[in-house]
């Protein structure tokens, strides 16, 4: 057989067997004197066998050990692998489609979206209307930070975000907290409003959320912090002078608060 012969009789293409000559996963055959490849039976069968290999999800190195005499890993082992394998993706798959779910069958989608079920909720809650400009801000940074964060920081972050709206009067007290930073729009950093502003934004977090958050471990003058070019630089940055000033000031009264009360450390 030639090799459009042998391509078409196993269903494949030709771009496909040079492909697997290249690998070293099918052999060569000999060419007859005109120069012509002459593909026996046997190339036609491990080709076959190396269809049925690839359609089964094995990569083409796996397949080379599955062919190799000294691969020293049998069909059984491979496959168990693959199936072990397939077996994670199924479980990611049917987690996606359960987040999916719980995202469209959501009364109200929030426009930082998507963002978890667990934070979606606790967005629902913690809104109300008509909302000060810098709460949809904030909110994009929440959803911002659950997407970088890694799993078990991720969860201290939603654990913080639920005990911080389960406490009594936070929606209300966010709400003014936010429309206080949103007056400072456009005034100077030394306005008195700036620290008021900031102690009605530390009074929204209840003690136990402090741990959770990890402020304990802030180093606002350390490497990377304000005034560094690190990420809390970007931050504030991206507000006017004013709210800039109110958010690091917060943060500060934060920090401090989380060091001197152990209490919360305990209990988290």
């Amino acid at each position: 057989m030639r090799i459009g012969e042998l391509a078409a009789t196993v269903g494949v293409t030709t771009r496909t067997v040079r492909h697997y000559h290249h690998l070293g996963l099918l052999p060569e055959p000999e060419r007859r004197p005109n120069g012509y490849r002459d593909y026996g039976l046997r190339h036609a069968v491990v080709l076959a066998r190396i269809r049925r290999l690839t359609e089964l999800g094995l990569g083409l190195p796996e397949v080379r050990d599955v062919l190799a005499d000294d691969a020293g890993r049998d069909l059984t082992e491979v496959l168990t692998e693959l199936d072990d394998d397939l077996a994670r993706q199924e479980a990611a798959i049917r987690t996606r489609r359960l987040r999916l779910r719980a995202l469209l069958d959501a009364d109200d989608m929030p426009a930082e979206g998507p963002v978890s079920p667990e934070l979606a909720a606790i967005f629902g809650e913690l809104i109300r209307h008509p909302e000060p400009a810098i709460a949809a801000k904030d909110r994009e940074m929440i959803a911002f930070l659950e997407t970088v964060a890694a799993p078990e920081d991720r969860e201290r972050l939603l654990s913080a975000l639920r005990a911080t709206a389960d406490a009594p009067g936070a929606p209300e007290r966010a709400h003014a907290a936010y429309a206080l930073l949103d007056a400072l729009d456009g005034a100077d950093p030394a306005d008195p409003r700036v620290e008021e502003a900031a102690h009605a934004l530390a009074a929204c977090l209840p003690d136990e959320a402090l741990a959770g958050l990890g402020l304990a471990q802030v180093d606002l003058d350390g490497p990377g912090a304000y005034g560094n070019g690190g990420f809390l630089s970007a931050f504030l940055d991206d507000f006017p002078p004013a709210q800039s000033a109110a958010v690091l000031r917060t943060i500060r009264l934060l920090a401090d608060r989380a060091r001197t009360d152990p209490a919360p450390m305990g209990r988290a």
